[in-house]
């Protein structure tokens, strides 16, 4: 940035010492001179202004302590830098101290301008400058800049100083057909207007433009009266710059003493107003006459010495002969560098290289007839709409108030349009044999379908502005093309963009620009299955072996338990020691039904069953469940569980040829390249995996989620296993720094929000058929074969059990047979089976409780005989038979 609009020109050679001894009193008349042209905007305010500043010091005695100031002005008319300087050498003749000029820097210094552009987000932008040290300077500063910012100059447009309204108008033509909209005009007042006026009758002051000009524009409308409308209407929301000078009661009071400075000094009716080049020509006086001032103190001489080198040029109008060198110009120069003043610029301090210190700009629109600030620029603070004098502690910091631009609207300019050259957009397609339904050529046609260009197309028909483009494809269509190899086409332009299904990564980043993911895409491992069939068995593998142990001898705990707390105080588990074991063993696995029947009166007892219930409720659902699952959703096993075990192992591995994933594979995961085969397409990816890797395959494949579930869409042996272990996604690419690419991210999303990018997935990719109606059904409904177990077992149960009622009642009917005497004993057997069972056990308890009453009576009788006389036997007997 130009942080001084004057360079005070010191005359000194640092490799001259002077010869000149003694000490000289203090000089009456100091020689200083001016370099302006008189007939700028700039010129003739500044040559008011610094005859002012000389008026005012020298009828100041305190200032120089008596010594006057001589001032000397030349011409320059505009003259080119290296004319400027021959002026100077003029100076030089008559033993000037000091020359205020030239006019124009070439040292311009536009970090307010690259602020600016970067606050708004733009990227790209075309500067329009005069073709000489000034302009070239000064966009060379701005280009680094911007270069800070990630913004470039897309195209420079230099003027001659010699050009006409003719190459003005061929030189618009030019920028108009650039597809940057964002001009910066960096040339002299004396054209600039006519810049302006053309490009507004060439279109180009209409809405979508953006117009930011260097403070010369703003000296302009400050210094003229008025403009004419056509010069106003060819300016209307341009953003300018203005020096800023703050406040202060001296600057009002030069700003009311002007009208009287101008009518005296021009001798003239054109009235000009008083622009800040003006403040600072004032202000450059005054900080030599100080400078001067301390000088003086210092060494109160002033000599001038001839310099031989100049003595061997001869000839033209300069005598090289009376050129002068002030002899004390580095003492002078270092006195200036210290100088700390208030003027009416505000502070004047500067830094080592010269440089003023807080520099500060404001920031303007030029809306109607008039000018409107929209905030301030200064080195230390940025931008603000706070003066840059006032302390800024609210959130208002880095900030503009609004603007109107270019045909009159408010909202920003996007700042980019298509050129109008007729070019079309060049589309880079690979050309891949991976996935047909992602990207495929139409036969007969330069056109493509498939997801990623209907994604494309649907995004390019939001945007606000005409695409025209044009479909190249990359790749000889029997192998899939290098992705990295199509992008490097766009860092070297031969291509626009990139379309397909392009992963974003981020080597890829720092090599163009994505846009906005318009779907997910991480790496996945796909291996061959194998289906688990269920088995006759299948009832009981929803429980390990342990847990079925645990939970039989958990049954089996609880009564015994119980049998102890309620053996004393129950009835219900008393009795023979063969029916409490049955009581216990009835009663502890029927609390799985929750169906027991005895009653439990203790209070140990009652807590200690509600417990085990609550267990049993929660062993028998998750069983339910894990039976559930075990006979409704298909069971598959791979020896591959995911990426973890193809790391440890030594089986090759597929990948797709091309694809970033072995990059990936290789150096973030550190498997060796030996083991990677490149495989182009579906068919590859089944053959290798059907072969395996002992047959010359792969054990794996990891590829993409998107490419893997339309592999296995119509391939039910193969399956994903694992986690997906990345996470990215696929987008368009586009050059570095492509507005294009944010215009279509904003688009993408405007399409996931309107439900558009699901819609498009489901026409493309949603073709399951391992997942189809009928195939769910089939495993929803459960068959014989896993069942057939528990029905054998129950089976198996129930025929021991008639087996064991069987002999039971066998060994009765032999016991009953004995007492009995039937004809038949297979018409006596099935009597005996239709008999009841209480009415047989009574019989038989009655036949045995008969059979021992007679045995004791035999076993009495005997003894009665033996004791008493043979007599009475007889009577014995008979009585005995009658009984």
């Amino acid at each position: 940035m130009h942080i001084f609009w004057l360079l005070v020109m010191i005359l000194y050679n640092e490799h001259f010492i002077s010869t000149c001894t003694g000490a000289s009193t203090r000089p009456d008349v100091v020689n200083i001179g001016a370099i302006l042209s008189f007939n700028t905007s700039i010129g003739k305010v500044a040559k008011v202004a610094i005859e002012a500043a000389v008026e005012d010091v020298n009828s100041d005695p305190g200032v120089l302590n008596g010594t006057k100031l001589k001032l000397s002005m030349q011409d320059t008319k505009l003259s080119s830098g290296f004319l400027g300087i021959i002026e100077a050498l003029r100076f030089m003749e008559n033993d000037t101290v000091a020359i205020i000029g030239p006019q124009q820097s070439v040292m311009a210094h536009m970090a307010a301008v690259a602020e600016i552009i970067g606050f708004y987000g733009w990227r790209d932008v075309i500067a329009i400058y005069i073709d000489d040290d000034h302009g070239r300077n000064g966009v060379a500063t701005l280009s680094d800049k911007l270069a800070k910012k990630r913004c470039k100059i897309s195209f420079r447009a230099p003027m001659s100083p010699e050009v006409d309204r003719n190459g003005i108008s061929d030189l618009l033509f030019k920028v108009a057909m650039m597809e940057s909209r964002v001009i910066i005009l960096h040339i002299y007042s004396a054209w600039g207007l006519e810049v302006t006026d053309v490009a507004r009758k060439l279109g180009m002051m209409v809405s979508g433009y953006v117009w930011i000009v260097t403070d010369w524009l703003s000296t302009v409308l400050d210094t003229e009266p008025s403009l004419p409308p056509a010069r106003m209407d060819s300016i209307q929301g341009v953003l300018m710059l203005r020096m800023h000078t703050p406040d202060s009661e001296p600057k009002r009071q030069f700003v009311s003493r002007w009208s009287n400075l101008v009518a005296a000094k021009t001798n003239s009716s054109n009235l000009f107003k008083l622009n800040t080049y003006g403040l600072y020509a004032y202000d450059t006086v005054w900080l030599l006459a100080h400078a001067l001032n301390t000088f003086l103190d210092q060494r109160e001489n002033i000599s001038f010495s001839n310099d031989s080198s100049l003595t061997e040029f001869h000839g033209g109008k300069l005598h090289f002969d009376a050129i002068s060198i002030f002899d004390g110009g580095k003492s002078l120069l270092s006195n200036i560098l210290e100088v700390n003043m208030n003027g009416l610029s505000g502070p004047m301090n500067f830094t080592s290289d010269g440089d003023i210190i807080s520099p500060a700009y404001e920031v303007i629109n030029v809306i109607g007839t008039g000018m409107s600030t929209i905030g301030y620029w200064s080195n230390s603070s940025g931008l603000s709409v706070v003066p840059p004098e006032k302390p800024n502690n609210s959130s208002s910091n880095q900030q503009l108030y609004g603007v109107v631009w270019p045909g009159k609207i408010t909202q920003k300019p996007r700042g980019w349009a298509f050129s109008n050259n007729g070019r079309k957009l060049r589309v880079g397609v690979p050309v891949e044999m991976s996935s047909p339904l992602l990207v495929s050529h139409i036969q007969g046609s330069d056109n493509y379908a498939g997801y990623c260009i209907d994604v494309f197309n649907a995004a390019k028909e939001l945007l606000p502005y005409a695409v025209q483009y044009e479909f190249i494809p990359f790749g000889d269509g029997h192998s899939n093309p290098i992705i990295a190899d199509l992008l490097q086409k766009i860092s070297t332009a031969e291509l626009d963009a990139v379309v397909g299904d392009i992963t974003i990564t981020t080597n890829r980043t720092k090599q163009v620009d994505f846009t906005q993911p318009y779907i997910e895409s991480g790496l996945v491992v796909v291996a061959p299955f194998s289906k688990l069939n269920s088995s006759a068995w299948a009832f009981l593998r929803p429980f390990t072996p342990m847990m079925w142990c645990v939970i039989g001898i958990s049954f089996l705990v609880v009564g015994v338990v119980i049998w102890i707390l309620e053996r004393r105080r129950n009835n219900e588990f008393r009795g023979p020691p063969k029916e409490q074991c049955v009581t216990i063993l009835w009663f502890s696995f029927s609390t799985l039904f929750f169906s027991y029947r005895e009653k439990i009166v203790s209070t140990l007892g009652r807590l200690v069953v509600i417990i085990w219930l609550f267990v049993v409720l929660i062993v028998t659902s998750s069983y339910t469940a894990s039976l559930t699952s075990i006979l409704t959703v298909e069971q598959l096993s791979s020896p591959v569980k995911g990426i973890e075990s193809l790391i440890i192992s030594n089986d090759q591995i597929g990948y797709q040829r091309g694809s970033f994933a072995k990059n990936y594979l290789t150096n973030e995961l550190n498997i060796q390249k030996s083991r990677l085969v490149p495989l182009d397409s579906p068919k590859d990816y089944e053959r290798a995996l059907k072969d395996g890797p002992s047959n010359g395959g792969v054990a794996a494949v990891v590829d993409e989620r998107v490419y893997m579930e339309l592999f296995l869409s119509s391939r039910c042996e193969f399956g994903i296993v694992g986690q997906e272990f990345t996470k990215m996604g696929w987008g368009f690419a586009f050059p570095r720094d492509s507005p294009l690419a944010i215009d279509m991210s904003t688009a993408i999303l405007t399409l996931s929000e309107k439900g558009s990018l699901q819609r498009l997935h489901d026409k493309w990719l949603t073709k399951s058929a391992c997942s189809s109606e009928g195939t769910k059904q089939d495993v929803d409904r459960l068959h014989l074969s896993s069942f057939w177990g528990l029905f054998l077992l129950f089976g198996l149960v129930c025929f021991l059990a008639l087996i064991f009622y069987l002999i039971k009642m066998v060994h009765q009917y032999m016991r009953h047979s004995n007492d009995t005497s039937q004809s038949s004993h297979i018409e006596s057997f099935l009597t005996f089976v239709k008999e009841n069972e209480e009415d047989v056990i009574k019989v038989e308890v009655e036949g045995k409780s008969g059979s021992k009453r007679r045995k004791r009576e035999r076993v009495s009788n005997r003894r009665v005989h033996e004791d008493e006389p043979p007599n009475s036997s007889n009577v014995n007997v008979a009585a005995n038979y009658e009984a």
